[in-house]
């Protein structure tokens, strides 16, 4: 794929256009040029930190850098010097999650938010002359309002006076320096900060359908440059929402909890807003710089990519039926519009004759690559190949060719099977089914597709339509005859006797249970698993139910399947009673009622919102071992994707069409923070190494993933990704434990219920 040009232009052609255009714009386009980041490599390490650096942001000009690690101290960067300039002991008593500089301070405010559930302001001009190591110095503001962890912090471009903060205890709080520089902490007899923006402490949702319940525990949040009314919210389960901060109620205290308020739009890929999974939630989610997409990053899946507006077609919105929609079986396809018809958008955006065949030259090429892959086995770049016809050059490509492409891509995806590609398959076949309702290939693929998500009664419907479209094709019937004896299969399971006629009896008591069993309700190790029938225990009714955070990183020998060698620094655990679920309980700070429109909410039926749906998919990292992760876009226009990965890489893709540009190696463990510089081709990367590294364009040769081991891509391609697919498939299915170990072993702790207490974790 390295042969396949970029879509960013000669960076000569563009360095001399800026003699004629002096429009800003044309910097922009040099800042992160694709031959820029194809010589990316690391330039430096900044070492100053003692433990896990957890947080890194740039100042607005870019000649500062802060950060904020578990040893509590928020460190702060010369970026021409590449030198720590400040280190400060924050007072803080638990790990730092989050750190930014307050804008329009001449950078002289700094705020972190930290694991003791604290957000702290601290001036730098009180360390003016000082060197390095003298530190002391107390914060000018200090808010102890929230009652969990603070996870991420959010500023406003030209605000100086206000910084939001966002909790696992469900709200996101604005501090106004303006109205006071500290507040009682949380428990307190008197305490009434009215501060809380968003109460979402019955606002997470277990699927679409599903109304708001059970504690939102926020992970990350951001808000629009642009726009900055809009503020963007993501965290326990698989919906990010978007905010417009004039539309929402006032400011309250947190003694008496509300209903969510409306949101702009959900923002969710199809097929995981209907899993109903618990343990599925977002660790990162941003904005683009020109503020018209957002990107979620999920624990235990993969980052997509949504446009924000979905008016004017800008956007694709499904509701909780689309999905199931497009997985059943229509003689003439109608309805949800996934994408435009390629037929309608060739007609309107025809290019110029010249420009149109060299074009379709190229994409005819790219194609057969694609079928060349899949006939030998490379399906991950055959893959690539159909992205970049597809997203690259698919408003302005004809129907057939299109058509031709979705069957081929659907085909790789199914071979692949990695996780999800399946419902991706299912996407393009019925993209290529609108183009072509008697296709035989959008039928076959279907119903393959459909078959390893054990949805086995569709997948004959598709099949007998592939039949009757090829009926002397030997491989439908074969597959036909193989999905239908699927069928009997999982009929026979339902009734309660396996295919013998025998009776199925488990008895549930002396059954040994993994963790997830308990605390996740396992999302199984298959796609079949993962979006078949429910297993037995997910309808189970548990006494007491156990929540994890892995704060660190589970790391382990890349080539081995699902065998972890350690598991680094400490697990958060909370333990709550399944009654309790629907409320939450009584805190320090008093507030512990239900939802004041509670009564009138189960009077009527919920009726799901409409939900913004993904434009583009990006693959080949891990996210399990944190919650911390980020996925960021790089540069002023955003034109490429990256994010850190359990395997101690970090990954970027070309935003447009999901293809892997570079992996580089950043930790010994795990990469979780990557921030580009505002202005320059610079990125910081950290993660469970207490150092910081600068990656700048000084490699002598340029590389891509596609293109072979040079620079520091000296790992084989094939099996970094394959093993990092393979943990996302495992999750969190690695330790085996029976529930009575699990409850006698932390009974032993003694616990209160809602508390969160953290162990240490050692290599069994």
């Amino acid at each position: 794929m390295e042969a396949v040009p970029f879509h960013d232009g000669n960076i000569h052609d563009l360095i001399e256009s800026r003699c004629l255009d002096v429009r800003q714009d044309v910097n922009h386009s040099l800042q992160m040029h694709s031959s820029l980041v194809r010589r990316l490599s690391q330039e430096t390490e900044l070492e100053g930190h003692q433990g896990c650096v957890n947080s890194i942001a740039w100042n607005s000009r870019g000649s500062l850098l802060v950060s904020g690690s578990d040893d509590t101290r928020i460190n702060i960067w010369s970026y021409s010097g590449r030198k720590l300039l400040h280190s400060i002991e924050t007072g803080h008593c638990a790990n730092i999650f989050c750190t930014k500089f307050v804008p329009e301070t001449s950078d002289e405010l700094v705020v972190s938010g930290a694991g003791d559930a604290e957000v702290r302001l601290f001036n730098l001009s009180q360390l003016s002359g000082r060197g390095p190591e003298d530190n002391a110095v107390p914060p000018s503001a200090l808010y102890q309002c929230h009652t969990r962890r603070v996870k991420k912090l959010a500023v406003e471009v030209g605000n100086p006076n206000v910084v939001w903060s966002a909790s696992e205890d469900g709200t996101l709080r604005q501090h106004d320096f303006r109205e006071g520089t500290s507040c009682p902490p949380a428990g307190s007899a008197h305490q009434e900060c009215r501060n809380v923006l968003l109460d979402l402490r019955s606002g997470a949702k277990k699927s679409l359908a599903d109304p708001p319940k059970q504690t939102f525990a926020l992970k990350s949040c951001d808000i629009s440059s642009t726009r900055p009314h809009l503020l963007l919210v993501g965290g326990s389960d698989a919906f990010a929402r978007l905010y417009d901060r004039r539309m929402l109620p006032p400011l309250t205290s947190c003694r008496k909890r509300t209903s969510p308020p409306p949101c702009v739009n959900y923002f969710c890929p199809m097929h995981l807003s209907d899993r109903g999974r618990t343990s599925l939630h977002l660790t990162h989610v941003t904005f683009s710089p020109d503020g018209e997409e957002v990107l979620l990053s999920y624990s235990g899946e993969h980052v997509y990519l949504m446009n924000v507006n979905h008016a004017g077609g800008s956007a694709v919105q499904y509701t909780s039926g689309d999905a199931s929609k497009i997985m059943s079986f229509i003689p003439i396809v109608n309805g949800l519009e996934l994408q435009q018809p390629a037929s309608s958008v060739f007609r309107s955006r025809l290019p110029k004759r010249r420009k149109a065949t060299a074009m379709h030259e190229k994409c005819s090429k790219l194609t057969q690559i694609a079928e060349k892959s899949l006939e030998e086995g490379n399906f991950y770049h055959g893959i690539e190949a159909c992205n970049e016809v597809l997203d690259g050059y698919g408003r302005d490509i004809g129907p057939i060719l299109r058509h031709d492409c979705l069957c081929t891509r659907a085909a790789l995806l199914l071979k692949r099977n990695w996780k999800n590609d399946a419902h991706m398959a299912i996407r393009d076949c019925y993209n290529a089914r609108k183009i072509d309702n008697s296709s035989f290939r959008a039928h076959y693929y279907m119903s393959e597709a459909l078959s390893q998500l054990a949805k086995h009664k569709e997948a004959v419907e598709f099949g007998m339509a592939a039949q009757s479209l090829a009926p002397s094709n030997p491989e439908v019937a074969a597959q036909l005859e193989s999905v239908k004896r699927k069928l009997a299969a999982a009929e026979s399971e339902r009734n309660g006797k396996p295919n013998d006629g025998a009776p199925r009896s488990e008895p549930r008591g002396g059954r040994v249970l993994s963790l997830s069993d308990i605390l996740y309700r396992s999302e199984g190790n298959s796609e079949a698993s993962q979006d078949g029938p429910r297993s037995e225990r997910e309808d189970s009714d548990y006494d007491e139910e156990l929540e994890l955070d892995f704060e660190t990183s589970i790391s382990g020998d890349e080539e081995q399947d699902i065998e972890p060698n350690i598991l680094h620094g400490s697990v958060n655990l909370r333990i709550h009673r399944r009654s309790d679920s629907s409320r939450e309980v009584e805190g320090a700070n008093g507030s512990c009622g239900s939802p004041s429109s509670s009564s009138q909410n189960e009077r009527l039926p919920y009726q799901p919102a409409a939900v913004i749906d993904m434009k583009q998919r990006y693959v080949g990292h891990c996210n399990v071992g944190t919650d911390i992760k980020q996925a960021s876009f790089l540069g002023q226009r955003g034109e490429y994707v990256a994010s850190g990965s359990d395997d101690g890489r970090w990954f970027i893709w070309e935003k447009r069409t999901g293809r892997l540009i570079k992996m580089l190696q950043g930790d010994e463990a795990v990469v979780n923070c990557v921030q580009c510089h505002p202005s320059d081709c610079v990125v910081a990367t950290s993660g469970i190494d207490s150092t910081i590294k600068l990656w700048t364009p000084s490699a002598s040769v340029p590389s891509i993933v596609a293109g072979g081991a040079a620079g520091p891509e000296t790992a084989n391609i094939s099996s970094v990704l394959s093993a990092n697919q393979r943990r996302l498939s495992h999750n969190r299915e690695t330790i085996l434990y029976s529930r009575s170990e699990i409850l006698e072993h932390f009974r032993m702790h003694e616990f209160t219920e809602g508390s969160l207490h953290p162990f240490e974790c050692a290599q069994s």
